[in-house]
């Protein structure tokens, strides 16, 4: 007597087993490969090179030097490659049409974008920590050769260098919601670029007494406090700004939560 195979059981849409499906995208991406390489090589080659020009031209007044900023330079280019990144995440899939089977997977919705944003947060985190720690390192041998070295036990260096961590993954999460908000790749890209620099020289064209009064609230200045070692009189402090940029980070990400659920595709 022939037996039926039974049918298979459905396995439960879990949040694991999405972040899993989710890392599977991620590294089969041919941009992510090129994105995270572009970074590591932004944030080491301009931190090492620009130490070394520092060296070549000493200041006048070694007091006034920031060191772990010196090395640390590539990271205000960095967000160039991890925020695209992070907005070809989630545009990717519309261009070639498979968030059709991601949400037919995932019928809630919401957990493939929060699996998403664990899984791209985590990679940049594992990526930068080392980046910015070999940026800061190799740009402090480079210096010393001028006696203008510091090191990670001086007050404000550590907060500096991890921190700086931090605010990539900030920058990618926050190019992942853009993403995820328009739907689009052009549109998410430049969505980033005007949110991260357009303010800024926005400001140029108002009165010095309102651009010195708005500029500590805009995204990268905010962002950007946590990076430094030496307090900037005219930007918040390090966590309060750093807690803005993620307010900013979470508006948008709350906001393509939103959409996400609200819209057929």
């Amino acid at each position: 007597m022939r037996h039926l195979a039974r049918p298979a059981t459905a396995q439960r849409v879990t949040q694991v087993r999405v972040i899993g499906s989710e890392w599977t995208k991620l590294r089969s991406l041919a941009s992510t490969v090129w994105c995270l390489a572009a970074t590591v090589a932004l944030v080491v080659g301009v931190g090492v090179g620009y130490a070394a020009l520092r060296a070549a031209r000493p200041p006048a007044d070694p007091s006034t030097f920031d060191s772990a900023a010196v090395s640390l330079a590539g990271v205000q280019l960095a967000p160039f490659a991890i925020g695209v990144l992070g907005v070809l995440f989630f545009t990717g899939e519309y261009a070639t049409g498979s968030i059709r089977v991601s949400l037919a997977a995932v019928p809630a919705r919401l957990p493939m974008l929060w699996g998403k944003a664990v899984t791209f947060g985590l990679t940049t985190v594992v990526l930068a920590v080392p980046a910015v720690a070999v940026a800061f390192f190799a740009g402090q041998s480079v210096l010393s050769a001028e006696h203008l070295d510091t090191g990670l036990g001086e007050p404000g260096v550590m907060r500096a260098v991890f921190g700086s961590a931090w605010f990539l993954t900030a920058v990618g999460l926050l190019g992942l919601g853009l993403g995820a908000l328009l739907r689009n790749t052009a549109a998410g890209i430049s969505a980033l670029f005007g949110l991260l620099f357009a303010p800024q020289l926005v400001l140029g064209m108002l009165p010095e007494s309102v651009a010195d009064t708005v500029y500590r609230y805009l995204p990268t200045p905010a962002g950007a406090a946590l990076t430094s070692t030496h307090p900037d009189p005219d930007t918040l402090g390090p966590w309060t700004g750093f807690g803005l940029f993620c307010l900013y980070t979470a508006v948008v990400l709350g906001l393509a939560a939103w959409q996400l659920r609200r819209r057929d595709v």
